[in-house]
């Protein structure tokens, strides 16, 4: 079977490449020596933009909406944020099956280079289907690695491309490997982009059960939560309707990230998770 052995080399590649950059990651790392990184909670977000100017106690019933798949208010519902990484893939349209069947918005951090630019309809099927599109920049570089200007360039590009697709520019990107710093929070703003990272995550990067992948996902899950997968590995996407069917029995419910901030906002120039 040539094009299956094709197929089985070109995700090999892809794996041991990504794992690399993903191994790396760590959400307590301290940033260019003992620097701290200063992030901002789903619920201190929304706490910030429901406190009125006189301070008395504001109201917390505004909802968030996805685009036609409903609306939900996280001050007192229990959500939680899917999210994906480093597509479109050929594997991202079962995945937008799945969570339209589910009724399940995502947010999706999309890679240019033989990604955006490869699959221009899927990215139009995210944004069409009520799913936030966001940016994982245009080629996977280590943004901290990278001068000013190689920054601008790899966040502007895909900005570019999105909005070309789908008529809306990005507001939120999450760097490669979650390295980020001053530099990048400055561009950042600039691009008028949000930085948001994450609180769970399959390292599915690394395995193909897609067992291992739910039980990972399971066991971190919590309120306010941001899971990150990635729809490029063969195990990931199968694992989706176990994550979802589970989360839900719990009492989960499902948002996109700014639906995970509202009626808060995600500012530019800061970083989420």
């Amino acid at each position: 079977m040539p094009s299956l052995t094709r197929k089985m080399k070109k995700t090999g590649t892809r794996l041991r490449v990504l794992a690399t950059f993903a191994a790396a990651a760590s959400l307590s790392l301290a940033l260019s020596g003992c620097t701290k990184l200063e992030t901002h909670s789903p619920s201190s977000v929304r706490n910030a933009a429901d406190a009125p100017a006189d301070g008395k106690a504001g109201s917390s019933g505004i909802q968030a909406r996805a685009g036609g798949l409903g609306a939900v208010d996280c001050a007192h519902a229990k959500c939680i944020a899917l999210t994906f990484d480093a597509g479109p893939s050929e594997n991202s349209a079962r995945l937008l099956d799945i969570l339209k069947e589910k009724q399940v918005p995502a947010t999706f951090f999309l890679l240019g280079k033989r990604h955006i630019d490869t699959y221009p309809e899927l990215v139009r099927r995210m944004a069409d289907e009520g799913h936030e599109v966001a940016s994982h920049t245009w080629t996977h570089k280590i943004l901290t690695d990278a001068g000013p200007d190689e920054i601008r360039e790899e966040l502007e590009r895909p900005n570019k491309e999105i909005e070309r697709l789908t008529g809306r520019r990005p507001t939120l990107m999450r760097p490669p490997q979650g390295r980020t710093d001053d530099t990048v929070h400055d561009i950042s703003r600039e691009l008028g982009l949000a930085e948001v990272l994450w609180t769970v995550t399959a390292k599915d990067y690394r395995t193909t059960d897609s067992d291992l992948i739910t039980e990972r996902v399971l066991d971190q899950a919590s309120r306010d939560g941001i899971i990150l997968l990635h729809d490029i590995y063969d195990g990931t996407v199968p694992a989706v309707p176990g994550i979802i069917d589970a989360l839900k029995k719990r009492g989960y419910v499902f948002v996109t990230v700014p639906q995970l901030l509202a009626p808060g906002k995600a500012e530019p120039g800061k970083v989420y998770r």
